[in-house]
């Protein structure tokens, strides 16, 4: 643009008429604004005093009482938006001396950047779009009515558990001193959600955010979202409710797939301006939420608040970046280690039991193949020198029917059961591909008939009577059938069924971040006002590793390292430019003016309400205009290269199986361009191999009978003319997507081989382990008592509640010691957790004469309550709490000059006296002097 006033009428008008703005009615937006200023107003900090001077401010947007609401500071083009930072924040304060009311909003744009400032509540942004008139209005408003965030109540009803506290309080604190990006790492099972929920709730109370945004990446969590939300609070409306699907403006709460709300933000039809959200939310923020859906965290202007379950320790540094934390520190962190040594724990504890089949460990070949089985492949006239599978090709070249069949037995052996000892609680399956799934379901069907194929159900993300009331996932979760989900990929991460007691890796997993996600399906501690009569209780569950995951994280601790991806449209692109570049510089332009109008078709084809795209406007200007390609100069391949190729990254809705091809094709087509003939061998090999495994039983394909046949034929490759590549591109890339339907004997090579058991062990985790776990212990002690009881007459004194003498407990003390000798009363002390109590009263509790509550449960039973009696500590305090309780578990005692040594000093040098009023403090001695009473 050669000037600000043709920058102003053909890109600035036009996006605030985007934003419901008539520029024509003064109503709504003036020109060329009075404003009272001075010579030097750009470089003042106070404002000038009014009549000094007349100024324009370029557009005022006016609400509806008249007022101004928004100051909007326009440059040229060519010019840095931001030169006009000073003279827009002048502007704002100078009309509010001059109209009296509130400070106008701040805006400046040379029409490609837009800068937001909300003086005196944080520094400028930038921004990809105006906001509405209600959005103004509505930000006016939250910046006249909020109410200070410190002392603003969290409902413990919906999150009163210490750190979740700690948590809210983080990041209300943060937000009290104006930071908008915030990052939670919180183990699976901490209840990420409701600490969410139990934000977001103060934050709306406080007048601080109306509306919020919760993003989730699959249809299965955006469901579960909504029914926490509903459940928490219920009065707030949300999006969507059942059977909607166009997005409305009138609710609070709003909850969406990232691929949802990214369409919703390129649509041209889009209603939801940048302002539209308070604050979003990214749930499980390590994944999606780079390349293409991205954009949907750039395009809203609002707080940004980041959940994860991945240890902080494997979280990479772009997302602590895109929060704006240091590497390894988030706002906040609460690791499954805490929540399981928490006492009373937060978390489910686990055992493995660790099996591997013959074939697995060994492969299946003529080494490992019985007998019996090779004498069958004989008869049948096959050749059995040619089976030579190794054990990691199982499900992937090679299935085997009676390994399936083996991992299911074993797994219905070896599970933990519902009450009635006969089926297995619920258990997820996780299986390497759909195929493989399926032939799980089939074996269950086909051993346990009686449940007449209610047992266990492939649950897959693309099935959709996955979803909804009803469905196979809220079959799972809330009817005793079916047992067992048997997933793909789906359940892998967020959902949440607190009855689970077993999880099967019928696959190996390499990512150490979807291991642990894995696991997390099962730390859910039962709700004991939700009990399910197939699940009662729940003290551990059971993973059974059938891939050797555990001994594959202990060798490589973090997992394979996923490298970066180019997404297949970039690459497309890049070698679109290459042939370009190749045709020009060999002689063929023709061509070369060919591949230039197919790249610029698939320019004009980019989303143009990406936010990616928006920024780019300056740059897809350039190479809009005709000039540029005429000629194509050796600095405009370089622009294409450096500029405009990474821009493809934004294409998500496109027949990627057809662009594959075209990929494909393109890249043969370059390399006989350029003559290199071993590539181009390599090349068309592979697309021969492509083409061959289109199915001609479909009708479509059958049309293209004549070509797939040429297609296959050397002599077609050799004279192929580039028109030819095309024709093929053209002609076949749309059919692609049915190679997927070949039929059955392209697949995997299915045998029935005999396998056995090679190994079978358990894996003991959790506390130090002498000959029994704490839990088996437990189990001997009750045992052994309620045995001796019918016997022993001073067993029975105590269970009708007469005194007993201590001879008499010293004979009971040693006659139970006889029985075993791991029953003493040091070990009943550390497995009851009671450093403190004499032996009676272990036995009593025992019995079930009195409950014998452990020093660690009644230590964090009182914080707690202390907690829940003083709604308004800050994070810093209830850090302290956390310490006290550590401190008084792991020492069992405490004096008053502990309190301001360290450890407590590490959160203020003065101890609890720098973080505690004097009122306090006395509470607090009050508290720890009852419980080392």
């Amino acid at each position: 643009m050669s000037s600000e006033y043709q920058t102003r009428k053909e890109i600035i008008d036009l996006r605030l008429k985007g934003a419901g703005w008539d520029v024509s009615d003064r109503t709504q937006v003036i020109n060329e604004f009075f404003v009272a200023s001075g010579s030097s107003a750009a470089l003042r900090e106070d404002p000038v005093p009014y009549g000094s001077a007349r100024e324009f401010s370029d557009y005022v947007l006016v609400g509806k009482n008249g007022k101004p609401l928004a100051v909007v500071e326009a440059k040229k083009t060519s010019k840095d938006a931001e030169i006009g930072r000073e003279q827009a924040k002048q502007y704002c304060f100078n009309i509010q001396i001059e109209q009296g009311g509130e400070l106008p909003f701040c805006f400046y744009t040379n029409g490609h950047d837009i800068f937001f400032w909300n003086l005196g509540e944080a520094p400028p942004q930038k921004v990809y779009g105006f906001p509405t008139r209600q959005d103004l209005e509505r930000l006016l408003h939250l910046r006249k009515h909020k109410k200070p965030l410190n002392s603003e109540l969290i409902n413990i009803a919906i999150a009163g558990r210490d750190y979740q506290l700690q948590a809210i309080r983080s990041v209300m604190e943060g937000m009290a001193q104006n930071r908008r990006q915030f990052l939670l790492v919180m183990a699976t099972g901490t209840g990420k959600t409701r600490t969410c929920i139990a934000l977001v709730d103060a934050l709306m109370r406080a007048g601080v955010v109306q509306r919020t945004l919760f993003l989730v990446d699959r249809i299965a969590l955006r469901n579960q979202a909504l029914d926490a939300f509903k459940e928490h609070i219920p009065d707030e409306p949300r999006w969507p409710e059942p059977g909607e699907k166009s997005i409305t403006t009138d609710r609070r709460i709003y909850i969406a797939t990232y691929p949802t709300m990214l369409n919703i933000v390129r649509d041209e039809e889009n209603t939801l301006s940048p302002f539209f959200f308070d604050l979003v939310v990214i749930d499980e923020s390590h994944r999606s939420i780079y390349n293409t859906y991205g954009e949907v965290l750039d395009y809203f202007h609002a707080i940004k608040l980041g959940l994860t379950a991945t240890p902080r320790d494997v979280i990479d540094h772009n997302t602590f970046a895109l929060f704006n934390c240091e590497d390894g520190l988030p706002s906040f962190a609460f690791s499954y280690d805490e929540a399981i040594s928490h006492v009373p724990p937060y978390l489910c504890d686990f055992r493995v039991l660790k099996i591997k089949t013959k074939f697995q460990d060994e492969g299946i070949s003529k080494r490992t193949i019985s007998l019996e089985d090779q004498k069958r492949l004989i008869l049948e006239g096959k050749d059995i020198e040619e089976i030579v599978f190794e054990g990691s090709d199982l499900e992937k070249t090679v299935t085997n029917h009676a390994t399936n069949a083996l991992i299911v037995k074993e797994f219905m052996e070896e599970s933990i059961k519902d009450p009635n000892g006969v089926l297995p609680g619920k258990t997820i399956f996780f299986c390497i591909s759909i195929d493989h799934a399926r032939r799980i379901e089939r074996i269950f069907d086909s051993l346990y008939p009686e449940y007449k194929g209610e047992l266990a159900k492939v649950m897959v993300s693309d099935d959709p009577r996955v979803y909804g009331k009803g469905g196979l996932l809220d079959q799972f979760t809330r009817s005793d059938m079916p047992r067992i989900a048997i997933s793909v990929d789906m359940l892998d991460t967020g959902i949440d069924v607190r009855e689970i007691v077993n999880l099967v890796f019928a696959k190996p997993v390499f990512s150490y971040t979807k291991f642990w996600q894995m696991i997390g399906r099962g730390t859910r501690l039962l709700e004991k006002n939700k009990l399910k009569a197939w699940c009662p209780e729940k003290d551990v569950f059971q993973v059974i590793d059938c891939w050797d995951n555990f001994d594959y994280f202990k060798l490589t601790p973090k997992g394979k390292e996923s490298k970066p991806q180019i997404p297949l449209p970039v690459r497309l692109a890049g070698i679109r430019i290459d042939k370009i570049e190749a045709a020009q510089v060999l002689g063929h332009p023709s061509i070369a003016q060919k591949e230039i109008a197919a790249l610029r078709a698939q320019l004009a084809a980019l989303p143009a309400m990406s936010v990616t795209v928006m920024e780019a406007r300056a740059e897809l200007a350039r190479c809009g205009a005709d000039a540029f390609w005429k000629p194509l100069t050796a600095d405009g391949i370089a622009f294409l290269r450096h500029a405009i190729q990474p821009l493809f990254r934004v294409v998500s809705q496109a027949d990627f199986k057809a662009m594959r091809f075209e990929k494909d094709v393109l890249e043969a087509s370059l390399a006989q361009l350029k003559g290199e003939k071993e590539k181009y061998a390599a090349l068309t090999q592979s697309l021969t191999a492509q083409i061959s495994e289109l199915p001609l039983s479909v009708n479509v394909v059958a049309q293209e009978a004549g070509l797939i046949q040429k297609a296959q034929m050397n002599h077609s490759w050799a004279t192929m003319t580039d028109q030819g590549f095309d024709h093929l591109t053209e002609r076949l890339g749309p059919l692609m997507h049915y190679r997927d339907s070949r039929p059955e004997g392209k697949g995997p090579a299915k045998f029935n081989f005999a396998d056995v058991l090679k190994s079978k062990e358990y894996v003991e985790f959790g506390p130090e382990h002498e000959s029994l776990s704490i839990a088996q212990y437990r189990q001997l002690v009750e045992k052994k008592v309620n045995e001796l009881t019918a016997s022993n007459p001073v067993l029975q004194k105590i269970r009708d509640g007469q005194p007993v003498t201590e001879e008499e407990a010293e004979a009971l003390a040693t006659q139970l010691h006889d029985e075993h000798p791991h029953i003493t009363l040091q070990l009943l002390r550390r497995v009851y957790h009671h450093q403190k109590a004499p032996f009676i009263r272990f036995i009593r509790h025992i019995i079930g004469i009195e409950v014998l509550e452990s020093f660690p449960d009644t230590v964090s039973r009182s914080i707690d309550q202390f907690i829940t009696e003083h709604p308004t500590l800050t994070s810093h305090q209830l850090q302290f709490l956390g310490l006290l309780r550590d401190f008084l578990i792991e020492r069992g005692d405490i004096e008053k000059r502990d309190l301001i040594q360290s450890p407590f000093t590490i959160l203020h040098p003065s101890g609890i006296r720098g973080v505690f009023s004097p009122a306090e403090i006395n509470e607090i001695l009050a508290l720890t002097g009852r419980l080392v009473a």
